[in-house]
């Protein structure tokens, strides 16, 4: 079983940063997929930022290009996912999420989640 918790959440006025974290717990060998995925009210959840544990795939939404950039800490079993230059447009409830084998930006492929961590950035 892969547990993940997400951290680092909050709110912020637009054009500041945070830093969000997602705790691996659990058997997960050495390669596999570990992403972030955002959910605004009345939308549908979107792949933000993803990368491939163990390989050299990065996939980032066009929304968050340059913006957004992704980083493992190994030793920590630890994903982190620095958020700058932030839009009120990227208010919503971020997640972290898993899964084994190939990666993708859709959420409907991912078997493990995390609780969401809330970030609103104001205007």
């Amino acid at each position: 079983q892969v547990q993940l918790v997400e951290s680092g959440g909050g709110s912020v006025q637009a054009g500041g940063s945070l830093r969000l974290a997602c705790a691996v717990f659990g058997s997960t060998g050495s390669g596999y997929c570990l992403g972030w995925f955002r959910q605004a009210p009345g939308k549908e959840r979107e792949g933000v930022a993803i990368a491939d544990i163990g390989g050299g795939y990065t996939y980032y939404a066009e929304s968050v290009k340059g913006r957004f950039t992704i980083s493992q800490d190994n030793a920590k079993n630890t994903q982190y996912l620095q958020m700058n230059s932030l839009k009120p447009e990227d208010t919503a409830l971020y997640y972290c999420a898993a899964k084994f084998g190939y990666c993708s930006s859709a959420s409907r492929d991912y078997n493990y989640w995390g609780q969401g961590t809330q970030v609103t950035v104001s205007s």
